[in-house]
């Protein structure tokens, strides 16, 4: 209804200017009942015309030119007429919008013919018919060079849509083949390395075990951690490989990395706090690689005996993890911002959250991370 309004407005605009000329103008006859009923329905029939053009456009006609035969409205009554034929044009009606006007304008034409007086000259009649007549032609031609236009504007936004379509696919099949590549190189380069260093341990292993030896703990613990490599390295190309992540790991898995920590020789212990909760994918993630680098700077920087502490904290608004050891640096310097420490911190400033990594007064060292978990928006 709300679409239909400014049609109804302008029905209504064209009553009330029918009707006001019909009562000013000294050739036009008195205005009955009829002729207001006429007036009423012609501008219910604009109304109406969006929806129903060529039902529309010939009760109009129809109305004012029953109007002008009744009251002899003059030209005024080819307004709405001009109007109607206008909007079924730019509808597609054009067949509808052609007879419409030929016949309005045949039936003005004998009206005024046949009323006109004796001493009238024809060139009036004739005048006043091509004036019509180029005002319906015009009606016509600007209702299809709208529909055209509007057909026109239609078209590039579709063609602009298909654009960003075909941009947006291009994009995604560029990042399939780059993620391809990555997982082609990724295997050639590392797979055949770590499978190496995992067949060697074990043969060194298998050896030790048939000379009646206990293998060391730094074999078994590498043992180990070229098959947890392996099984992370396979996980991250099956991620690469496809669009959604095959083998997520999360803080769920940080005793398996307690454990290969143990087996290193560093004695680790895990506590947590807070009811465990399912944690957003990412924060899950990145809390376990918080975990495992720092935990790997443990067994490869601390020098001598060390323990180290691992701590996981829920709430309902912020997950942090902590990981705290009490080996002694093999020397006393800063912290360097190294590839280990960046990783962490791009992880958790990537997911709005803070990092603080630094030495402790007795020597040991600290990895803290907060994740918030809710927007504070």
């Amino acid at each position: 209804m709300r679409s239909d309004l400014p049609y109804a407005l302008g029905g209504a605009a064209l009553g009330a200017l029918l009707l006001g000329n019909a009562v000013l103008s000294p050739d036009a006859a008195p205005l009955s009942v009829i002729d207001v009923a006429l007036v009423l329905v012609m501008a219910a029939a604009l109304a109406l015309c969006r929806r129903y053009p060529v039902v529309a456009l010939g009760v109009v006609a129809g109305t004012m030119l029953a109007f002008h035969v009744r009251v002899h409205a003059g030209v005024a009554a080819s307004f709405p007429v001009l109007a109607a034929v206008y909007l079924a044009a730019w509808r597609g009606r054009r067949l509808a919008a052609g007879v419409t006007s030929v016949l309005f304008l045949a039936g003005f034409l004998v009206r005024d013919i046949a009323t006109a007086p004796d001493g009238r000259p024809a060139q009036l009649l004739v005048e006043r018919t091509s004036l019509l007549l180029g005002w319906f032609v015009a009606a016509n031609v600007a209702g299809l060079v709208a529909r055209q236009h509007r057909a026109y504007l239609e078209q590039a936004e579709q063609r602009a849509l298909e654009a960003e379509r075909t941009r947006e696919q291009v994009a995604l099949r560029r990042a399939g083949e780059e993620r391809l590549r990555i997982a082609r190189d990724l295997h050639d380069s590392l797979t055949h390395n770590i499978s190496v260093i995992k067949v060697q341990a074990g043969i060194a292993v298998h050896l030790n075990r048939k000379n009646g030896e206990e293998p060391s703990p730094a074999l078994m613990a590498i043992q180990e951690a070229s098959g947890a490599a392996m099984r992370e390295l396979r996980a991250t190309l099956a991620v690469l490989r496809s669009p959604e992540d095959a083998d997520r790991v999360g803080l769920s898995r940080v005793d398996e990395l307690a454990e290969r920590t143990r087996a290193a020789g560093v004695p680790v212990e895990i506590t947590f706090s807070g009811p465990p909760m399912p944690l957003p994918v990412e924060v899950d993630q990145a809390g376990y690689r918080i975990v495992q680098e720092a935990l790997t700077n443990v067994t490869r920087h601390a020098a001598g005996p060390a323990n180290a502490w691992v701590h996981v904290g829920y709430s309902p608004t912020e997950l942090t993890v902590a990981v705290t050891d009490d080996g002694k640096p093999a020397a006393e310097t800063a912290v360097a911002p190294g590839i280990g420490l960046s990783g962490m911190r791009e992880r958790v400033t990537g997911l709005g959250g803070t990092l603080h990594a630094a030495h402790d007064e007795d020597g040991g060292f600290t990895v803290r991370a907060a994740f918030p978990l809710r927007d504070p928006a």
